[in-house]
Order: structure tokens, then sequence, then C-alpha cells
């Protein structure tokens, strides 16, 4: 099968109004990402504060999202948890609503051995029967997903991708010289994209993509022309943003950029709070003096 994306993904953020989910200020920022060139939209992700956004929530946002989108780009539905009859249950109602595929993050907190990973991954893609993306963020579940986990699970006929938020590049390395080239290798962080891209990853799932959707998928397209003087330059811009952005844990930073966009007001949900007033003005000068750069 092909990719189900080439390109950058947006691990979409979840704007909030007064506290409530603004479900327009949602679709505005969807029109918005696709207007500006991005891939695919990826809905109830860690960017999306899933922990704190209900059952109800997170189905209804599903629902609007797959709508606005209206099959112009892949959907992927985040909906892996550490509950795998729940992963089940929530995959099946995104199938439902006709997500195109569906995100799955390793087990955290109970987490569980590599056989255990094999036998978690395996019962919900045979179960939902969608193109799943594996999702390794060690940094926020305490485990990985090692190699050779990696190299089985690709034998499963819906296991197709994987979000790669290791880091390692030395990792994406050996997956990328191992796997078949129908798998894709996504970054999952926004800092090496550049170099992910040249290694032969597929895209990007990326939080700073909520802001600068064209420029993010413009690096990737410098890099595809072989254009890499431009793409050199244009990446030295988006780092010098992304070294603001780590500023606090992901998405209060980005949400900031959101909410001047217009896309809800600067709101998280607790146990996340927003940056302080000092944190929030460098970080407002940092996006404006990106946006005045890559204009020149």
């Amino acid at each position: 099968m092909s990719h189900i994306f080439t390109g950058v993904g947006v691990a979409l953020t979840t704007p909030f109004t007064n506290e409530d989910v603004d479900y327009e200020a949602f679709e505005n920022h969807i029109e918005f990402l696709i207007e500006n060139g991005v891939k695919s939209i990826i809905i109830n992700g860690t960017t999306a504060e899933n922990p704190t956004l209900t059952a109800e929530e997170k189905n209804a946002l599903l629902e609007c999202g797959i709508k606005k989108v209206n099959g112009r780009v892949p959907v992927i539905a985040g909906t892996g948890t550490n509950n795998t009859q729940a992963s089940i249950e929530a995959s099946i109602k995104a199938k439902e609503l006709g997500a195109d595929a569906i995100m799955l993050i390793t087990p955290y907190y109970n987490k569980t051995s590599q056989r255990g990973l094999i036998a978690h991954f395996t019962k919900i893609a045979n179960e939902v029967a969608l193109p799943v993306v594996l999702y390794n963020v060690p940094s926020r579940t305490n485990m990985t997903i090692e190699i050779d986990t990696v190299l089985k699970l690709s034998k499963n006929p819906y296991i197709v991708a994987l979000k790669d938020a290791t880091g390692d590049l030395e990792y994406a390395k050996t997956l990328k010289s191992k796997l078949p080239s129908d798998f894709a290798l996504y970054s999952g962080n926004d800092d090496n994209m550049f170099d992910y891209y040249r290694l032969g990853g597929e895209g990007l799932i990326s939080v700073v993509a909520n802001a600068i959707p064209y420029e993010t998928q413009q690096l990737y397209d410098y890099v595809s022309n072989d254009q890499l003087d431009q793409a050199t330059a244009l990446n030295a811009e988006i780092v010098t943003l992304l070294n603001h952005l780590s500023v606090d844990v992901n998405p209060v930073p980005i949400k900031l950029l959101t909410s001047e966009l217009g896309f809800g007001q600067y709101e998280v949900r607790l146990p996340l709070v927003t940056l302080e007033e000092k944190e929030r003005k460098l970080l407002s000068e940092a996006f404006n003096t990106f946006k005045d750069g890559v204009k020149q």
C-alpha cells in the first residue's frame, strides 16, 4: 500500500474559549492548515491535550474535523492508551466516524515488555482493521519500541508507519535500512525534521506546523527537491523559533501562537498552565521575528 501521507502532518491543538472546546476555531484552524499545504491532520493526540478531553469531546472533535477536512487530506485519530480494550473501542469509534488511520502510543504508567507491545498493537490493529501509526515517545512513556519490535510489527498488514519521537537518528537510520519501503517513518520531533528528511524519512508529525504550516511543508519540499541551500537557511529560521517554543512543555507554548493567529483563546486545561507574561512576550516577539524573516 502507499504511505498514509508524505510531508508534514499536524498534531492539532484543541482550541478552548471560556474553558470549552471552541469548535468554530477548530474548523477555522483546519482550513488554515490545509490552505497552507499540510498533508495530514492528526486529531486527539498529545498536542490536543487528549488526557483532559472527555470521550464525548474526542468524538465530537473527530467528527467535526473529518467533516471539515472533507477528504482533502488524511485524518489520523489518536486512539492509543495504556488499556488495550479501551484503545480498541476508541479506534472502532474513530473508524465509524470516518478516520483514515489511527495512531497508537506505547502503554504508559503500567508499561509492558516488548512481547507485550507486540500483543497490544497486534490485537488493536487486527480488530480495528485500519492503517496504524505506531507512536514511540520514550520521553513521555519511559519505554521505547525496540528496532526488532518495529520490524516484527511491520509484518502486520495494518501496521504501516511509525511516529518516531525518540530523537535518535541512529535508530531511524537503522529502521530505514531494514524496513520495507511501504512502511513510513515520520519524525515526531520538530527540531530534527531537516536531518530526518535527509536520511529518508517520509515526513513529520509536527507541533510547530500548527502555527507555521507553509514553512514547515516548504522545508520538506526543499529537501525532497535537493534544494539544500534553501532548506538549510529555512531550517535555521525554524530552529530559532523552536528554541523559544521549548520554554515549557508542549502544547503550552504553541497554543500561545495559535491563539495569536485567532484560533481560540490562550487557554490550556489543568494540570497544564499558560506561560507567564514575560515568557509570552519573548515567544510572541520570536514568532513575529520569524514571520518577518521568512517574508524577506
